[in-house]
């Protein structure tokens, strides 16, 4: 919510953004075409040169969760404005400068502007009237292949009419122009939930997929048995090892990886990951099949420039679809949509396969491609938004463009290997075998295939009651009212000591409303979509829930649980119908674990806290009598009362 009097026009928001999307998308591709021709424009090697390209895809895939994290945190609008100045300083380093070094750097920067189609995206969530938001959502995520597909044909243009330099005035150029509208026609969100940064965990983060990222990207270049894809690859998973653990640990992940681990959040990733290879497969490997020489008899001999042309009707149409898309999010739901447009891409790989004989055909089967990627990644940021936390929004899509760039990395790498490794001798060179071709596209239909397949096991959201329409577990569309309100959850009046926390917020009606997970110390941020009455209820590992009637009537507010009973195991340690004072009792798990043991007061009774749920083994001995005894118990999710009388417990046994 913005407290601006005046809004800007929805369409307005919407362009912008989605331009913002666009900017990103392009500098990904900006200087791919013109990899050959810069080692001459530059005076490096061949592998120095490979750096313009990779540098950018590893900034970006740092940048986006990092940058994600901080927009939930302090400000969307912020972050993206500041991922648009770094893409813009980037670029002005690029067009004024000379040497590689700038020239590395100013890419480097580019490289910031992947972060904002997942801000971008949860702006719109926030900003937007609920019946724009899906056909916001569709445009924005389409932006990535209209902006990967123009980057193409645009460089190879300006390359030969302006000079190298060109391309990054006018990247400069297009991003001051997308500056000036975000800064004047984009509202800040209200909805964000301030706290402290994990820079271990970023600097963590940012090792590791450094480390992937340039193993996946150099192997074909080094060897993928090479000391050093082999170094970066053992390195990535070493600090991987330490970074899951910790972020388990920390107050304030930069991932919250027990949301990330949720069904709906996790298959959505995993599917985006396999649908992420496949788009890739199309956008790279038809301009090669185009550029390749006519007389091979599967290339089509097109130069740079008339094969990235051919490859704007697979990205207009990503455009040209987004209102169909959000049509589809608003009728059938996240779920159905991303699998009609896996189901699609599949298709139109089948197709290729197979039909293949003109340059019309390949541009057909490139937009077949290019609909059901549409529909797909129109869906990824629904499915995503409806299964975490409000607050948590930009961070989630954060992770799941990450997992985007992670299956683009992938697709490259195997592209790269299946096309240097089976090749045919022609004009004194080795070009790529047509069945290399076709294998790539054989795994782009089994990569489809699968991702239907996760597809399929992504809960679908309940309804709120029978014969009412389905609903998301979470608000997938914003309210222009809402409001954070923030609290701490006190099991006991006291903070909860790394106790699994977590607060939900329904309607009086029984709608959901927000859901939050609460940090090491217990405070929580939920959004409430303007005043009225909710019911909050506060749930602790170990302890009762709480359920209370909120009457939030707008403006701050600061809403404090307290949880008052705590679930425990208690009972009483007798011998023969007298009580035992002072009895030792003890507690593992079925298996043998040691859990806690302690000791009954004078009366004989003892109290532990509840256990998590599972098999365990209550003991008791007493040290007068030297008698003990032993009772194996289920824990649920309730007080547990459980009495040992020594001397018939050993008759039992007997």
């Amino acid at each position: 919510m913005s407290t601006s009097a005046r809004r800007p026009p929805t369409w307005a928001v919407i362009t912008v953004l989605s331009l913002a999307g666009m900017l990103a998308a392009l500098q990904q591709t900006l200087v791919v075409p013109l990899t050959p021709e810069i080692p001459q424009i530059l005076g490096v090697s061949d592998a120095d040169a490979s750096w313009m390209v990779t540098i950018t895809l590893l900034t970006g895939a740092v940048a986006t969760p990092i940058v994600s994290r901080l927009a939930d945190m302090f400000g969307k609008k912020r972050m993206i404005l500041t991922a648009l100045v770094c893409m813009v300083a980037g670029s002005l380093m690029l067009a004024i400068g000379t040497g590689f070094v700038t020239a590395l750097v100013g890419r480097a920067l580019q490289g910031f502007a992947a972060a904002m189609i997942p801000v971008g995206i949860s702006i719109m969530r926030d900003e937007l009237p609920p019946a724009r938001v899906g056909f916001g959502v569709a445009l924005m995520s389409a932006t990535l292949g209209i902006g990967s597909a123009l980057g193409l044909p645009l460089s190879g243009v300006l390359f030969d009419h302006f000079g190298w330099h060109s391309l990054f005035w006018v990247s400069a150029g297009f991003g001051v122009l997308v500056t000036v509208g975000v800064y004047l026609l984009v509202d800040e969100s209200d909805v964000r939930s301030p706290g402290r940064f994990d820079y271990r965990g970023a600097v963590l983060l940012s090792v590791a997929l450094t480390s992937f990222l340039l193993a996946i990207t150099n192997g074909g270049q080094w060897g993928w048995t090479s000391p050093g894809v082999l170094g970066c690859l053992a390195l990535a998973a070493v600090v991987m090892a330490a970074w899951f653990p910790y972020e388990l640990r920390v107050g304030e992940p930069l991932v919250d990886l027990r949301t990330s681990a949720r069904k709906p959040v996790l298959l959505t990733n995993v599917a985006s990951v396999l649908i992420a290879f496949a788009m890739y497969v199309n956008m790279l490997l038809t301009v090669q099949q185009l550029e390749l020489p006519a007389a091979t008899g599967y290339g089509f001999g097109l130069d740079v420039s008339a094969a990235g042309l051919a490859m704007v009707p697979s990205g207009l149409v990503m455009v040209l679809l987004s209102p169909v898309s959000g049509t589809l999010l608003s009728r059938y739901g996240g779920r159905s949509t991303m699998l009609l447009g896996a189901a699609i891409m599949a298709g139109g790989y089948l197709f290729r396969i197979f039909v293949h004989e003109s340059v019309l055909q390949i541009i057909i089967g490139a937009t077949v491609v290019g609909m059901g990627t549409a529909f797909a990644f129109a869906a990824m940021p629904t499915l995503i938004m409806a299964a975490v936390p409000i607050t948590e929004t930009a961070s989630a899509n954060g992770l799941n463009s990450l997992m985007r760039a992670v299956g683009g990395s992938t697709s490259s790498a195997v592209l790269a290997a299946i096309l240097t490794s089976m090749t045919v001798g022609f004009a004194g060179r080795q070009i790529p075998a047509e069945h290399s071709f076709t294998l790539m596209f054989w795994l782009s239909v089994l990569a489809c295939f699968i991702a239907c397949l996760v597809i399929l096991r992504i809960p679908v959201p309940s309804r709120v009651a029978a014969g009412r329409e389905g609903v998301p577990a979470v608000a997938v569309a914003g309210d222009r009212s809402e409001t954070v309100v923030h609290g701490r959850i006190l099991p006991g009046g006291d903070v909860p000591r790394q106790t699994h926390t977590v607060v939900t917020v329904t309607r009086m009606d029984g709608r959901p409303v927000d859901w939050a997970r609460c940090d090491n110390e217990g405070r929580f941020s939920v959004a409430l979509p303007g005043a009225g009455q909710y019911l909050l209820i506060g749930n602790a590992g170990g302890w009762a829930p709480q359920a209370q009637v909120l009457d939030f009537r707008g403006g701050s507010l600061q809403q404090d649980v307290a949880l008052e009973r705590q679930l425990t195991l208690s009972g009483t340690v007798t011998d023969g119908g007298a009580v035992v004072p002072g009895a030792l009792v003890t507690l593992h798990q079925g298996v043998g674990d040691f859990v806690l043991s302690d000791h009954a007061d004078d009366e004989g009774e003892f109290t532990v806290p509840l256990p998590s749920a599972g098999i365990y083994i209550v003991s008791a001995a007493g040290a007068d009598s030297g008698r003990a005894a032993s009772r194996k118990i289920t824990v649920g999710a309730r007080s547990e009362v459980v009495d040992i009388d020594l001397a018939l417990e050993i008759r039992a046994d007997a």
